[in-house]
């Protein structure tokens, strides 16, 4: 029904990912892999809805708190998870990333730490400290060709008197990790015991791949915790803005709109976003159940060629997001020299792992969410850049 291996040129279309990937990278004669958004046009639910709301002409101040939109976050919830919402609980806000540093501002106090997984999407890092909070890194242990946290090591980060908040990124980015029951309980428990507040980054909730089951943190969770999501990266609609989320607590959620409408004056959402997530949770099932099939299968395809080319990688694709966490510490590659010769030499652009942190060091994170033929252009760019800094001298 949907055709995924057609490709849309996106050159001229203000496309970060495209137009300007010299931001990041130094050229813009590259073929990119780099931030999460994919090559493919969104929904057709989504196009029509947006067409048919051009087409009224007016766009003046919007709301969304209205049934169209809180009945269409409840069905998707009851539809993909089985859960029922409270919907006094809901919010709303432009990105996930402002409402996770709008709820930062409010739970904690300048110089006291918010405690991440780490490798960490690096987003978390900049907010955390441009909001004048310090990052108290948790490091996940690679075990096989599986992410684990340890428990005792996470009380103990918890436990420090300057510890404010757990933040959550479940899914998990850059590993594509999804947290079992287990986990989730243990980390709700450890958080309830030492009074440290949540937030649950839960953008990458629709992209789960194969067996593994994401558990939204409202099922475990304690008295004051905050999830914020998106259709955004299911829905490839980041452009729109437009995110939204539960807050447990009602003084919490009182403060939130004191903070949003008052001290930032957002109090119109973008109607666009309004009218394409309504859109995307009322019909946009079976298109995202097409979308993740073809990722899953683009996430085989990386397995299967390098695995092919560098037996010693045996990479295995993640639970979930369309972003392969390829761990190149295997073949002993210098991350610098690595990054030189795809630029330079085979002109693409993957992000390198030490973007998420010191534990990223050695992995390199490649977006999968595009055609297959643009897919294998760029792994042969990127076996090509690896055969050749292995025949390479370290410099």
């Amino acid at each position: 029904m949907f055709d995924f291996d057609r490709v849309t040129d996106r050159h001229g279309s203000w496309c970060t990912q495209w137009d300007f990937v010299a931001d990041r990278f130094g050229r813009d004669d590259l073929l990119p892999f780099t931030i999460s958004d994919m090559d493919f046009p969104t929904a057709p639910c989504i196009i029509a809805a947006l067409q048919q709301r051009v087409a009224h002409g007016v766009l003046g101040y919007s709301r969304w708190q209205h049934n169209d939109f809180l009945s269409a976050i409840e069905h998707w919830y009851q539809q993909r998870f089985g859960l029922s919402i409270d919907r006094e609980q809901i919010v709303y806000g432009p990105s996930v990333i402002y409402m996770i540093a709008q709820m930062i501002r409010s739970w904690s106090l300048p110089g006291e730490g918010v405690v991440i997984h780490t490798p960490a999407y690096d987003a978390f890092y900049k907010t955390i400290a441009g909001n004048q909070r310090r990052v108290m890194a948790m490091p996940l242990q690679k075990q096989g060709a599986e992410w684990h946290c340890d428990m005792a090591a996470l009380e103990a980060l918890l436990a420090q008197p300057q510890c404010r908040i757990l933040l959550l990124c479940s899914p998990h980015n850059p590993t594509g990790k999804v947290w079992s029951r287990t986990e989730l309980e243990q980390m709700s428990a450890l958080c309830q015991r030492h009074s440290v507040r949540v937030i649950s980054d839960e953008i990458h909730m629709d992209m789960v791949m194969g067996e593994a089951v994401h558990l939204p943190w409202s099922v475990v969770a304690g008295e004051h915790w905050a999830l914020f999501t998106s259709a955004s990266k299911s829905f490839n609609i980041p452009a729109l803005t437009g995110a939204w989320g539960l807050i447990s607590d009602k003084q919490d959620r009182a403060a939130w709109f004191q903070a949003l409408k008052n001290a930032d004056g957002l109090s119109s959402p973008a109607v666009l976003a309004v009218a394409a997530h309504i859109a995307a949770y009322r019909e946009g099932g079976p298109w995202l159940d097409a979308l993740r099939c073809y990722l899953a299968a683009n996430l085989r395809h990386i397995a299967a060629r390098l695995n092919q080319a560098f037996p010693a990688l045996n990479w295995t694709p993640p639970q979930a997001t369309y972003l392969a966490w390829i761990d190149l510490n295997p073949l002993g590659l210098d991350e610098r020299q690595l990054q030189q010769e795809l630029i330079d030499h085979q002109q693409v652009a993957m992000m390198p792992g030490s973007t998420y942190g010191v534990e990223g060091t050695g992995f390199l994170r490649l977006n999968a969410g595009c055609p297959r033929r643009k897919l294998d252009d760029g792994l042969d760019r990127l076996i090509a850049g690896i055969t050749r800094c292995r025949a390479a001298p370290h410099k």
